[in-house]
């Protein structure tokens, strides 16, 4: 990797260099990497370009429906992204209590992600096609943690590290039985 601990990370590519170096660490394995160019011609982002990075992890020797996938965006206003914990859960209709599963994953979250960083928690539901039952809804969890501006002008050893120790926060909620349990069967 590039760069001093004290050198910020600025541009997409060493940003992406540290997530990937961090993320490989903690003994996860890329699955897939796509990047995107888009330039905004009208409307609230005129004249702005973004790059974007998509990376996706998986774990070797984990049998387990669940994935590291990682977004970073650089715009003309800075440099952001995230990583997050991707689980496969029961289909809707074995769930229970959509309220208290929300709930629960979010508990869950606060008790294992790091504190003091931003972790959003995302609960989805997806049938494959329009005309299914409701019931047989496929759902999925995102535990999220926003990589802090501290950590990319820190520089990329930090950002490195940051990734490295979250994927591991990660792998403790994997563990979790209350989550073990959620997690899909087939």
């Amino acid at each position: 990797m590039s760069g001093s601990a004290a050198d910020p990370i600025l541009t997409l590519e060493p940003f992406i260099e540290a997530v990937r170096e961090g993320v490989e660490h903690a003994g996860w394995e890329l699955s897939g990497l796509q990047k995107t160019t888009s330039h905004q011609f009208e409307g609230r982002w005129e004249g702005d370009s973004t790059r974007s990075a998509y990376l996706f992890f998986h774990h070797p020797t984990a049998d387990l429906p669940a994935s590291v996938d990682v977004y970073l965006d650089e715009t003309s206003r800075g440099l952001r992204g995230n990583l997050a914990l991707v689980v496969d859960l029961r289909r809707l209709s074995q769930l229970g209590d959509v309220e208290a599963q929300l709930q629960r994953l979010s508990r869950l979250a606060d008790e294992g992600l790091p504190s003091g960083y931003r972790t959003p928690l995302t609960l989805r539901f997806r049938l494959r096609d329009g005309g299914r039952p409701a019931s047989e809804a496929e759902t999925e969890v995102r535990f999220k943690l926003k990589v802090p501006g501290e950590a990319l002008d820190a520089g990329p050893s930090a950002v490195s590290a940051l990734a490295s120790g979250v994927v591991k926060s990660f792998e403790v909620l994997l563990q979790q039985a209350e989550l073990r349990d959620e997690m899909a069967r087939d």
